[in-house]
């Protein structure tokens, strides 16, 4: 092939959809959109733009993967696969050493634990409460009326002193919040309060498939620099990420990218 051997991903999560185009060994290109009530239009435009980002036209691709929740809907992809495979998959292609991913979401948890291979050993997932993912950090923002991004910011303002939250549950979080901002407790230290509670939430699941270093965090969450510190600090280990340039949420794009090249070189042997 002139271009090499270039295959794609498509993840539709319950938030953001995206895409990815994997040439050869390397990534070549990947775009991130929000998910909308149309999936299976949403991936279409998802793939129609990272080609137009490449450059590349759909003739230049010779298979795709879909994966995330929205996979079936995938109509032009020629497999689909679990999230969990994709999501091990793209840790281990990005950074060898991952052994532990954890995935935050904007609606759920994953935590998947792989083999010195990349193999999937175990895996929970956490999807039946909205509490410590992306979605409950935008409505906790929104109570404090602030934006999501200024989480972090307040996290590393001032001394490492969370407030306890007794509830588990994002509307009785929410409530406590509120008591405490009205018993003015220095914002930070609600905020810090408040990855505390996730990191906890995090490491519970964590600790169901056991814990083995390198750890790589991913998902949009990844980006809040103050969950990361709160999980480092209760899981006491460094945290990786993706390397500098690959947004933390496109794991299971780029994961699907190179399952893709995987099952055309098997099937074109």
């Amino acid at each position: 092939m002139k271009n090499g051997l270039i295959t794609a991903g498509i993840d539709i999560g319950s938030t953001t959809s995206k895409a990815a185009l994997w040439i050869d060994d390397h990534l070549k290109s990947y775009v991130i959109g929000p998910s909308t009530t149309n999936p299976r239009a949403t991936a279409r435009e998802c793939y129609e733009r990272v080609l137009q980002d490449a450059g590349l036209q759909d003739d230049d691709v010779a298979y795709i993967v879909g994966t995330g929740y929205g996979r079936a809907k995938v109509s032009f992809a020629d497999e689909n696969i679990s999230e969990l495979s994709a999501h091990g998959k793209g840790a281990k292609t990005l950074l060898p050493s991952a052994r532990t991913v954890i995935d935050i979401g904007g609606q759920d948890t994953k935590v998947v634990l792989l083999d010195a291979g990349g193999r999937m050993l175990e895996y929970v997932m956490n999807d039946k409460c909205a509490a410590g993912t992306g979605r409950f950090l935008e409505f906790i923002a929104r109570s404090l009326g602030i934006e999501v991004k200024d989480l972090a910011r307040l996290h590393a303002n001032g001394n490492y002193q969370p407030v306890r939250l007794s509830s588990m549950c994002s509307v009785f979080i929410e409530s406590e919040v509120i008591n405490l901002v009205n018993d003015e407790v220095p914002l930070p230290f609600i905020v810090q309060g408040l990855h505390q509670s996730i990191a906890n939430r995090v490491a519970a699941l964590v600790k169901r498939v056991g814990l083995v270093e390198d750890v790589v965090i991913t998902g949009g969450v990844a980006k809040n620099a103050g969950v990361v510190d709160a999980l480092q600090r209760n899981l006491r280990v460094k945290l990786k990420t993706f390397p500098d340039g690959v947004d933390p949420q496109m794991m299971g794009g780029i994961g699907a990218a190179v399952i893709a090249k995987e099952m055309y070189l098997k099937r074109n042997q």
